[in-house]
This record gives C-alpha cells, sequence and structure tokens, in this order.
C-alpha cells in the first residue's frame, strides 16, 4: 500500500476551487476514499491504482485551473 499527500494551489482555506475538488473527484472516481485537509489531502491506495489515481488528479486539477500541484507517495510499512 502507499499513502499519497497532494495540494493543489491556489487554495483559499475555507473555499476550495473547481481545480482542487475536480482533483479530490478524479481520484474518489478510483474508489478510493479521500481526507481531504487545511495542509494536504491524503489517501492510501494499492500501487496500480495509485499510479492510475495521481494521473488522473494531476490532469482534473490542471483542466480546471491548478496553478501548482505537489504529490507525495510514501510506502506504508505494515
Amino acid at each position: 500500500m502507499l499513502h499519497v499527500e497532494f495540494t493543489v494551489e491556489p487554495f483559499v482555506e475555507g473555499h476550495p476551487g473547481p481545480h482542487v475538488l475536480a482533483a479530490i473527484a478524479a481520484v474518489e472516481a478510483h474508489g478510493v476514499t479521500v481526507e481531504f485537509g487545511p495542509f494536504a489531502t491524503e489517501f492510501n491506495a494499492d500501487e496500480s491504482t495509485t499510479s492510475l489515481a495521481v494521473a488522473d488528479l494531476v490532469r482534473e486539477a490542471y483542466a480546471q485551473g491548478a496553478t501548482f500541484v505537489t504529490v507525495q507517495i510514501g510506502r506504508i510499512e505494515s
């Protein structure tokens, strides 16, 4: 399993724009639960789902006006 943290800018606390909502929806379309937070948005998924979900979140975020997307991925140790 992998743990993914991402941010989509521009970001205004309490008022996520369409670029943020589109990124979240793109991940959720893969059946993944997304935890939305003020500093980063997070999800856990297997490697194949993660690669597809990250590609979709980046594409959708920029398609909806994102100016910067940051993604960090780490392996969950069990």
